[in-house]
C-alpha cells in the first residue's frame, strides 16, 4: 500500500508541484488560512480534490509544504567562513518585497496555528524543525571556528530571535522587515548575544 501511495505521489512533476504551491500561497494571501478550502485550490490549479488529498493529505500539510517549497532551507549555501558573513548571507536570501509578503503570511498563519493543532503540527514538521536544524548547523560551524562558546545559553534562542525580529517589525515599527533592518538587528542583537 505504501508503494502505491509513493507511486501516486511521484506522478506530479516538480514544475506542476511548484505551480500548485504558488497557487496555494496566492490563495492564502487572498483569503487567509481559515477561508482557504481544498475546493478553491482545486479550482485555481485545475486539479481534482482527490488528487490534492492523495498527494498532501489535507489543507494543513499542503499549506506547510507550500511555504517550505517557497522558502527552501539550505544554510550550507551561505557558509562564508564567519558567523557575521553567514547571517548576512541569510538575510539577503530574499529581497525586501518577498520578505514583506512572507511576514504577512507568517503573521496570518501564526494566528491560525493557535486555534488549529493540525496546522501547528504541519508547520512544526515542515518549517520550524528544518529551520532549527539548519540554524544549529550554522551555529555549530561558528563554535568549531571558535567564534561562539559551546556553552553560550543564547545558542538555544537564535531562531526565536530571528523570527521575533521578522514578525515583530510590523507590529512595533509599522513597517515590513527589510534586508537593512534584519542586518542591523543581527549586528546589534544576535551577534553580540552569541559571541558574548
Amino acid at each position: 500500500m505504501a508503494e502505491v501511495a509513493a507511486t501516486r505521489r511521484s506522478r506530479i512533476t516538480p514544475e506542476r508541484e511548484a505551480e500548485l504551491y504558488g497557487a496555494v500561497l496566492d490563495l492564502l494571501r487572498e483569503v487567509g488560512y481559515d477561508s482557504l478550502t481544498m475546493d478553491a485550490v482545486a479550482a485555481r490549479t485545475r486539479s481534482s480534490k482527490a488528487t490534492l488529498y492523495r498527494q498532501w493529505g489535507g489543507k494543513a500539510e499542503l499549506v506547510a509544504k507550500a511555504i517550505r517549497h517557497n522558502k527552501p532551507v539550505d544554510f550550507a549555501e551561505v557558509d562564508t567562513g564567519s558567523l557575521r558573513g553567514d547571517f548576512a548571507g541569510l538575510t539577503h536570501r530574499n529581497d525586501d518585497c518577498q520578505m514583506e509578503q512572507d511576514s504577512s503570511l507568517m503573521r496570518a498563519l501564526g494566528m491560525a496555528a493557535h486555534t488549529n493543532p493540525e496546522l501547528l503540527a504541519a508547520l512544526r514538521e515542515w518549517l520550524i524543525e528544518p529551520e532549527l536544524a539548519e540554524v544549529r548547523k550554522l551555529v555549530q560551524r561558528a563554535i568549531d571556528r571558535g567564534e561562539v562558546r559551546a556553552d553560550n545559553p543564547a545558542i538555544d534562542y537564535v531562531l526565536h530571535m530571528m523570527i521575533g525580529a521578522f514578525v515583530a517589525r510590523s507590529f512595533i515599527d509599522n513597517e515590513p522587515p527589510t534586508q537593512a533592518f534584519l542586518s542591523s538587528y543581527v549586528d546589534a542583537v544576535v551577534i553580540p548575544a552569541l559571541v558574548a
